[in-house]
C-alpha cells in the first residue's frame, strides 16, 4: 500500500471562471491548490534537506566590490548590477598652475587632478548588452565615459588598454566586464564611484527549444507612433518657455542624445538582426465620410517655438497646419505630425546604419468624444471617438439605408477624399517641399508629399501608398466598380514616377481586406476587389498588416483547445496559423462563439474553399482568382497572376495580454471607441503571450516547408525579411512609458503591441534549464514552462535547489522525478485522477483509514509581504503586500523575491501566496493502492465528493 496527501480544496484546481474568494481574484485562486504539492515535491523529490533553504535577498544597497574570490553573479533577463573591480590602472595626476590675482602679480597656484582607468567584472557568461549606468545612485549617460564592454564569450580578446598597460593581459573569457578609461575623478570627490550597470542577458536555450530566439527571428520592425512634432528627429531641438529659457523638446534621457537615436541604438542591441525598419509619418483624418474628411498635418500647439528649427511639415508651418484636439485637462490627445526635416533626417540616419526604410503614411482619426457629426454606420450622431481609419466610408455606408453604395455618386464622395494633387503641384528645394496645387486636404497630397520628401532625403528601400482603408475599398459606384482601387492604382503610379524604377512600392491591406470583398447582404457577391491594385506594373508586393488570431482559448474547464495544454504551446499556435479560426471554421455569431459552435468553412459550389479563409494565404496567392457576382462564378480569372508577387507583413503583432492570440488585431486605450480586450481575455499582462504569438509565427513562415518557392521571382512567397513586427517605439525605454509627464499614452504599454522593453527578459524556461545545466543535471523537461523572467542574479555560491526555489515560488512551478528525466510544471493544471470512496483501501483494522487534518486559524498567515526589484523605479527595492479580510490570525510573513517584476505582477505573486497558504490548510491522509502511483511521478488527486470530506 502506499499513501498520499490529499487536499480537501482540491475542487478548486482550474477553477477559473472569474469572482472572488477570501477577497483574492479568481487567477490566483485558480492556482492555490496546486501549491500544496509544492510542500510535498520538497520532501518528496529534493529529498534530505529539502526543508526550505535561505535563498537571494533584495539588496537595498548595491555595492562595488574588489575581493579577492569574491561570488561572480549570473544574471538573467534584465537587471542592475554592481560588479566587481578586476582590474585597475595607477592614478593619472596632472597638474594645472595659475598665476595668482592682485596688483604686481601674486604667488602661484597648483591645482591637481585624477583619473584612473579600470575593470568592473559584470557577470558569468555572454550577454546581451548593457542599457543605463549609474554613478554614486544618479543615473548618469554611458557616452559620458569612455567605455568597452566585453561580452563575455569564450573567444573574446584581452583589452588592448589592459593589455599595453600590463603587457601579458587575461582575456577573461566567460565573463562580461567592462573597461572603463580614463575616468576624471574629480566630480567623485577624487576617488573610484560606484558605478552600476544595466544588464541583459539572454539564458542558454533550452535543449530542444521548440523556436529560436525571439530576437534571432524579428528582422523588421515598425517605428511608431508616427506623432510627436519632433519625434524623429537626430537634431537636438529645445522649446522655448520664456524669456531665456529652454526645454528639450525630444531629449528625454540623461545621455542627453537625441530620444530617437537612443531608440535606435536600443534596437540594434535588442534585435540586432532587424534591419528593416517601417517610418511611420502620421496625418490626421477629421471625420468617417470620406466626401467630408480632410487628412492633413497637425501641431500640439500654435503657441510653440522652437529652436534652433520651426516646425514645418506637408507644406505649412505652425499657424496653417491643423491642431490636435485636447483632453479635459488641456493636453494634446495625440503628438504632432513629424516636422519634415526630422522626417528626411530620420530617414538618412537609418540608411546610414545600413537599415532599410519602408515608409509607412498612417491616418490618425482624430475625432474627439461629445462631436456632432453624423456616425455613417448608423446614420446618427456621433461618431465614434478616436476611431479607425478603416471604418471611413461613405455618407451612409454600404449597409445602412439610402447610401450612395454602387451609383456614381460614390465614386464622387471617394474622389473628394483623394482630391486632385499631381506630382508636378509640389516644389522640391534643397531641404524642404512645398505645395502649390490646389487648396484641398486630399489623401493625394498627403501621399505625393511624402513620395517627394522620401526622394529628397536620398530614397527608400519601399514605400507603401496606403494601410488598412477598408471601409474605403469595400465602396462600389457599380455592381463589381471599385472607386477607391482605382484611385489607388493612379496613385501608385504618380508615386513611381516621383521615386523610380528601384524602390518596392505597395498597399499594406488589412488582414480581413487582402483576399476580397464578400458583402454579407445576401447576393452572394464574391470580388477580389483589390486584384487589380496587386497585379498592377506599378505594384511590387501585396501587403498584408497580419493580426490573424492563432487560438481560440477559455478559462472554462472542457472547451474545446483544452487537449492543446496551454494557450502558450507553439505547436497549437502554429496549427493555428493555417488551421483554426479563419481557415477551417468560422463562428456565424457572438452567441456561437460563446458556445463554442463551430461552423466549417466549406464551398461547396466549386470546392474553392480558400476563397472563404481570411487565413489561407498559400491557395490564395497560388491560385487563378474567379469572380462570383450573384454566387456564380465568372469563367475568365481576373488580372491576378498566380505566385508572381511577393508577400510583406507590413504589421504582425499581438498584444501583450493574457489570450492575446485569440484576438491580436485589438488594443487596450481608454480614449478610443476601438479599445477592446482579446476574447475572453481577463486584461491581464502578458509578456510571454505576445512572445509566443510572435515565435510562432515568424518561425513558422522561416520554414521553407511551410513557406513555398515563387517561380516567377527570386524568392518566396512570404517575404520574411519584410515581416515588420508592430511595434518598436521611437521614444527610448524605460523613459517611454514612465515618463507620464511628457507622453500621455504611457499607461497603453502595459498590456499593448510594444515589444520595446520586452526583448531584454529570458524565458522561464531557459533559465530552470540552464541552473540545471550548470548544476550537473541535463535530463530536464521544461516543456511545460511558461513565462519570461524580466531580472533574476544569482549573486552568491549556491545549490541549484536554492536558485530554483525563488522561481518556484514567484511562478507557481514544481519539480517532479520521473524515471531519470526531471520535470517542471506549472501548478494550474487539473487534477489527472478521482477517486472515489470505494478506492480506499482498507486499514489492518478493517476500516477505510482516512484522516483529515486542519490547520487552526491562529497558524495561518492574515497577511503576506513581498519584498521584490521593482520594474518601474530603476531597479530599486519595491514592497508590496496581501491580506486575507476576515482572518482572526495575526500572524504576518515576509517574503523576498531577487526577481525584477512590476507593482502588479508583485501583487498577484502576494495574492498567490496568501491563496495557497489559506487553501492547503485542509489535507486528508488516506490509503491508496499502488496503481494510483504514476512510478517515478507525482499526480495531484481531486476527492470525489463520495468520499464525504467535511465541510
Amino acid at each position: 500500500m502506499a499513501t498520499m496527501l490529499l487536499s480537501a480544496a482540491g475542487s478548486s484546481i482550474g477553477s477559473a471562471a472569474g469572482g472572488s474568494l477570501l477577497g483574492l481574484g479568481a487567477a490566483s485562486l485558480g492556482r492555490a491548490a496546486g501549491g500544496i504539492a509544492g510542500s510535498i515535491i520538497d520532501q518528496q523529490i529534493l529529498g534530505r534537506g529539502s526543508a526550505p533553504v535561505p535563498t537571494g535577498r533584495v539588496d537595498r544597497i548595491r555595492v562595488q566590490r574588489a575581493g579577492e574570490g569574491d561570488p561572480v553573479p549570473r544574471v538573467f533577463g534584465r537587471i542592475r548590477v554592481a560588479g566587481q573591480i578586476i582590474w585597475a590602472s595607477r592614478f593619472r595626476e596632472r597638474m594645472t598652475e595659475s598665476d595668482g590675482g592682485g596688483k604686481g602679480g601674486g604667488a602661484q597656484s597648483a591645482s591637481y587632478s585624477y583619473t584612473i582607468s579600470f575593470a568592473v567584472a559584470l557577470c558569468e557568461g555572454r550577454v546581451s548588452g548593457i542599457g543605463r549606468l549609474w554613478a554614486d545612485a544618479n543615473e548618469v549617460s554611458p557616452s559620458d565615459f569612455v567605455h568597452r564592454l566585453h561580452d563575455g564569450s569564450e573567444i573574446q580578446d584581452p583589452d588592448p588598454l589592459i593589455e599595453a598597460i600590463e603587457g601579458d593581459a587575461p582575456a577573461f573569457r566567460g565573463l562580461a566586464y567592462i573597461v572603463f578609461e580614463d575616468v576624471d575623478l574629480k566630480p567623485f570627490g577624487n576617488r573610484i564611484p560606484q558605478f552600476n550597470v544595466e544588464v541583459w542577458r539572454e539564458a542558454e536555450a533550452a535543449e530542444g527549444a521548440a523556436a529560436p530566439r525571439l530576437s534571432e527571428l524579428i528582422r523588421a520592425v515598425a517605428l511608431s507612433p508616427g506623432s510627436g512634432e519632433f519625434s524623429l528627429d537626430t537634431d537636438k531641438v529645445r522649446r522655448i518657455v520664456g524669456p531665456g529659457r529652454t526645454e528639450f523638446e525630444n531629449v528625454n534621457t540623461p545621455s542627453e542624445r537625441p530620444d530617437l537615436l537612443v531608440s535606435l541604438g536600443q534596437l540594434a542591441a535588442e534585435a540586432p538582426k532587424a534591419k528593416a525598419i517601417s517610418l511611420i509619418v502620421s496625418w490626421f483624418g477629421d471625420d468617417l465620410r470620406c466626401g467630408r474628411c480632410e487628412v492633413k498635418p497637425c501641431v500640439e500647439s500654435r503657441d510653440k517655438q522652437t529652436s534652433p528649427t520651426e516646425w514645418r511639415a506637408g507644406g505649412v508651418g505652425r499657424q496653417e497646419a491643423g491642431l490636435v484636439s485636447s483632453d479635459a485637462a488641456g493636453r494634446p490627445v495625440f503628438g504632432g505630425t513629424p516636422s519634415d526635416g526630422s522626417v528626411i533626417r530620420a530617414i538618412r540616419e537609418i540608411a546610414r546604419r545600413d537599415g532599410r526604410v519602408m515608409f509607412y503614411p498612417f491616418v490618425l482619426m482624430d475625432v474627439p468624444e461629445q462631436n456632432a457629426k453624423t456616425n455613417p454606420w448608423t446614420g446618427v450622431a456621433p461618431q465614434p471617438a478616436f476611431p479607425w481609419r478603416g471604418r471611413i466610408t461613405l455618407d451612409r455606408a454600404p449597409e445602412v439605408a439610402n447610401s450612395t453604395d454602387k451609383t456614381a455618386a460614390a465614386a464622387q464622395e471617394v474622389r473628394a477624399f483623394f482630391g486632385n494633387a499631381m506630382p508636378a503641384d509640389f516644389n522640391v528645394g534643397s531641404d524642404r517641399v512645398d505645395y502649390v496645387g490646389p487648396a484641398e486636404w486630399g489623401f493625394r497630397r498627403f501621399i505625393l508629399h511624402y513620395a517627394h520628401l522620401c526622394a529628397l532625403a536620398g530614397g527608400v528601400d519601399s514605400f507603401c501608398i496606403g494601410s488598412e482603408m477598408r471601409g474605403l475599398t469595400h465602396i462600389r459606384s457599380g455592381p463589381s466598380a471599385y472607386p477607391a482601387v482605382a484611385e489607388l492604382r493612379s496613385l501608385a503610379a504618380d508615386v513611381r514616377e516621383i521615386l523610380g524604377p528601384d524602390v518596392k512600392i505597395g498597399y499594406a491591406a488589412d488582414w480581413s481586406e487582402y483576399f476580397g470583398h464578400q458583402p454579407n447582404d445576401g447576393s452572394g457577391d464574391v470580388h477580389f476587389h483589390l486584384d487589380p491594385l496587386w497585379s498592377d506594373d506599378s505594384i511590387d508586393f501585396v501587403g498584408i498588416d497580419n493580426y490573424m488570431p492563432i487560438a481560440d482559448w477559455r478559462y472554462t474547464r472542457d472547451h474545446l483547445d483544452e487537449g492543446f495544454g496551454s494557450p502558450y504551446s507553439l505547436q497549437y499556435l502554429k496549427n493555428n496559423i493555417e488551421g483554426g479560426e479563419g481557415f477551417d471554421w468560422y463562428y456565424a455569431s457572438a452567441a456561437a462563439r460563446e458556445a463554442q459552435d463551430r461552423s466549417d468553412i466549406v464551398d461547396g459550389a466549386h470546392g474553392e474553399d480558400w476563397l472563404f479563409r481570411p487565413k489561407d494565404i498559400r491557395q490564395w496567392w497560388s491560385n487563378a482568382h474567379h469572380d462570383r457576382p450573384g454566387g456564380v462564378r465568372a469563367p475568365q480569372p481576373t488580372a491576378w497572376t498566380p505566385g508572381s508577387k511577393p508577400i510583406w507583413f507590413t504589421e504582425l503583432g499581438c498584444p501583450a495580454v493574457d489570450l492575446g492570440a485569440n484576438q491580436p488585431n485589438v488594443f487596450f486605450d481608454p480614449k478610443s471607441s476601438e479599445s477592446f480586450l482579446p476574447y475572453f481575455s481577463r486584461g491581464v499582462r502578458d509578456d510571454f503571450m505576445q512572445r509566443r504569438y510572435l515565435q510562432a509565427t515568424l518561425s513558422y513562415w522561416e520554414n521553407d516547408a511551410n513557406n513555398p518557392v515563387a517561380s516567377l521571382y527570386a524568392g518566396r512567397m512570404v517575404e520574411t525579411s519584410r515581416s515588420f513586427v508592430w511595434t518598436w517605439d521611437a521614444r527610448p525605454w524605460p523613459e517611454f512609458p514612465s515618463r507620464l509627464d511628457v507622453w500621455s499614452d504611457g499607461p497603453n504599454h502595459r498590456s499593448g503591441h510594444w515589444i520595446t522593453g520586452r526583448l531584454g527578459a529570458a524565458p522561464l524556461a531557459d533559465v530552470v534549464a540552464e541552473i540545471c545545466r550548470r548544476a550537473g543535471v541535463s535530463n530536464v523537461d521544461v516543456s511545460s514552462l511558461y513565462g519570461v523572467v524580466h531580472g533574476y542574479m544569482l549573486e552568491q555560491a549556491g545549490s541549484a535547489r536554492a536558485a530554483l526555489q525563488d522561481l518556484m515560488s514567484a511562478y507557481s512551478f514544481d519539480a517532479i522525478e520521473s524515471g531519470e528525466t526531471l520535470r517542471f510544471r506549472h501548478r494550474d493544471r487539473r487534477a489527472d485522477i478521482g477517486i472515489e470512496a470505494g478506492e480506499i483501501h482498507l486499514s489492518s483494522r478493517g476500516q477505510r483509514e482516512r484522516r483529515f487534518a486542519r490547520t487552526p486559524d491562529g497558524e495561518l498567515a492574515s497577511a503576506i509581504t513581498l519584498t521584490y526589484i521593482d520594474d518601474e523605479s530603476g531597479y530599486e527595492s519595491g514592497s508590496t503586500e496581501a491580506r486575507h479580510v476576515g482572518s482572526t490570525s495575526t500572524r504576518v510573513e515576509a517574503l523576498n523575491a531577487p526577481l525584477v517584476l512590476d507593482a502588479a505582477a508583485a501583487q498577484e505573486t502576494a495574492e498567490r501566496h496568501l491563496a495557497e497558504s489559506r487553501a492547503s490548510r485542509e489535507g486528508v491522509l488516506v490509503r491508496l493502492g499502488r496503481r494510483h502511483l504514476a512510478i517515478g511521478d507525482l499526480t495531484l488527486y481531486l476527492v470525489q465528493s463520495s468520499c464525504d470530506l467535511p465541510g
